[in-house]
């Protein structure tokens, strides 16, 4: 996990392949997403679902940027409609490390 700056307070979520990113700042994202992905395939979490919302389309889009860039990302797609629609996206990672 990332260094925290003074001042930052630790925020803790849970690892279940869920990651909800409402109650998270953009710039926030950046080192959360690859994180949390890393921390999932430790635990034997090859799915996962992103929350980012519909709003303007920028949280999806820097979400999918980063996930274009994750060597342990075998694919990525906006979830059906039963998962959130183009409000999440479904992320399937390689095992191992």
């Amino acid at each position: 996990m990332s260094q925290l700056e003074p001042g930052e307070d630790v925020v803790e979520y849970p690892v279940d392949g869920v990651l909800d990113l409402h109650t998270f700042r953009p710039g926030e994202v950046k080192d959360l997403v690859p994180e949390y992905l890393t921390i999932c395939r430790d635990r034997g979490i090859f799915s996962v679902r992103i929350i980012h919302g519909k709003g303007t389309g920028k949280l999806r889009e820097t979400v999918h940027a980063i996930l274009a860039r994750l060597s342990e990302v075998r694919s990525f797609r906006l979830a059906g409609e039963d998962a959130g629609g183009w409000g999440a996206t479904l992320v399937e990672l390689l095992p191992g490390r």
